[in-house]
């Protein structure tokens, strides 16, 4: 911060020993029992519930955040809207002007109130709708994916009220349906764009962290595409053993498919189209997180018998999640479960592809790369059909940290985490607004971060938030707030 202030920001600086025990306060009073009623409704994103709009919940939980919003008296001027429109997700807007910082910019607050859908092995005790606090982490489906990040925003910006201290002008734009690709964003940042205003810092609270020791400073994510590949030999099932050596199988006809795209032998992509340049700088901030975690980049998954990673070097697991294209299988049709799985020689076999991809990649022009290799020159003339998922969505390389926000990071992170300073990760999820967003306000600063570190295990079983992380994040987001109205 600057070391003279101008004449509106004198008096207006603030203690960071408040700000901190301000939103301990509030996580312990009102933000656990509000993210606890956020977990027990199943506001299911419309991608995975075709009747959600009879159902209701998630109209439910964007007024059930409106009506929170709304009982807020110490936030002069505070103004809070559910917009809604027939067959469109609803969506939050907050607005709070500034006081005593710079006014001519804004920032925008980013979070989602959809969920993905409740799944299995939902350990013993828990389960998706039923929120668990066991004193470090509430476990339910979308608290840390993430229900909390409203009432956190929120709560960071009344913790510089509670002091007079200078804070920006702040908005709030959270959705309902960025767990389908968020196919509704783009129509309401064109009705709210005059409302919004000139973005000069973009919060996005969506995302993960390496571990719970420090501020974690998103520098990318990865975009997705995907489809459904079908391979059809027969027209009905046959005797496995007068059909076996004579008609090929339409599993092995699949293997050998998918190995035109993925070498098999090391999960390495074939597809040069699906590849990127990894920026010099990303490889060294690679380098340094890997030294922070060491085989904690491993060891957070839940490893079964003797399994190990991809690869032994903790930077380069860093660099495949980040920055590589990764494929995976997500379903099949046309095997029976092995309990009664017969002697028969299937007719087809359909599965569910889901691609990672480089933050630089185009996505469009991936999947339909991925279909032309798929499609081309089936072995034996059997019928191979590439379905392309609906949605696909592009990755997101962060700009260039300006020297405020570079300074007010690593301040907070010493401040809020024990004296360790702030670290910068690639994450391997997709947030596909945020590539919109960069499009939107390019001279905008990007602070995307979030609270799913080792054992969150957003979209899987035991779901978890971090509940001393996102406390100790909240009072992190409060300071750089202050360090960004003050022109710091």
């Amino acid at each position: 911060m600057p070391e003279t202030l101008p004449e509106p920001l004198r008096g207006r600086t603030v203690d960071p020993a408040r700000v901190r025990e301000f939103c301990d306060a509030r996580w312990d009073a009102d933000l656990l029992p509000l993210i606890e009623e956020h977990i027990r409704v199943p506001a299911v994103s419309p991608g995975y519930d075709a009747d959600w709009e009879a159902h209701g919940f998630l109209d439910q939980v964007a007024a059930d955040a409106a009506g929170w919003l709304r009982g807020i008296d110490d936030l002069p001027g505070l103004r809070v809207e559910v917009l809604r429109a027939p067959g469109r997700t609803p969506l939050v807007f907050f607005e709070v002007p500034g006081e005593g910082g710079r006014a001519e910019e804004t920032v925008l607050f980013y979070g989602h109130l959809d969920k993905q859908p409740e799944g299995d092995g939902w350990a013993d005790g828990l389960s998706a709708w039923e929120p668990v606090f066991d004193g470090t982490r509430l476990y339910g489906r979308g608290g840390a994916d993430d229900g909390y990040a409203l009432f956190a925003a929120v709560t960071a910006v009344r913790a510089l009220a509670a002091q007079g201290a200078a804070r920006p002008r702040c908005v709030g734009v959270f959705e309902a349906g960025e767990e389908s690709g968020s196919p509704d964003l783009g129509h309401w940042f064109d009705v709210l764009a005059p409302r919004i205003g000139t973005v000069g810092l973009v919060v996005c609270l969506d995302s993960g962290a390496g571990d719970y020791e420090r501020l974690w400073l998103v520098t990318s994510l990865r975009g997705a595409c995907g489809g459904t590949l079908d391979v059809r030999v027969l027209d009905d099932g046959a005797h496995s053993g007068d059909a076996g050596g004579v008609v090929p199988s339409s599993f092995r006809v699949l293997r050998h498919l998918l190995d035109r795209l993925e070498d098999s032998a090391t999960g390495r992509i074939r597809a040069q189209a699906l590849h990127c340049a990894v920026p010099e700088e990303r490889r060294t901030q690679a380098r340094e997180a890997a030294k922070l975690l060491g085989d904690q980049v491993a060891r957070r998954f839940a490893w079964h018998g003797s399994a190990s990673p991809a690869a032994d070097d903790p930077a380069e697991l860093l660099l495949n999640r980040a920055w590589r294209p990764a494929l995976e299988v997500t379903g099949a049709d046309g095997l029976p479960p092995v309990a009664v799985a017969g002697n028969v020689l299937r007719p087809h076999t359909r599965v569910k592809l889901a691609l990672r991809l480089p933050p630089t990649v185009d996505s469009a022009a991936a999947v339909a790369e991925v279909g032309r290799l798929l499609e081309a020159d089936p072995p034996y003339g059997v019928s191979v059909t590439f379905t392309p998922d609906r949605v696909c969505a592009d990755g997101w390389h962060a700009p260039a940290e300006q020297p405020w926000l570079r300074e007010a990071l690593g301040a907070a992170s010493r401040e809020c985490f024990g004296g360790a300073d702030v670290a910068r990760i690639g994450q391997g999820g997709t947030i596909p607004l945020m590539g919109t967003l960069s499009g939107r306000f390019p001279q905008a600063q990007f602070l995307a971060c979030g609270v799913l570190g080792p054992g969150a295990n957003a979209h899987g079983p035991n779901e978890s938030l971090h509940v001393p992380y996102a406390r100790r994040l909240t009072s992190a987001l409060s300071l750089t707030l202050h360090a960004y109205a003050c022109g710091a």
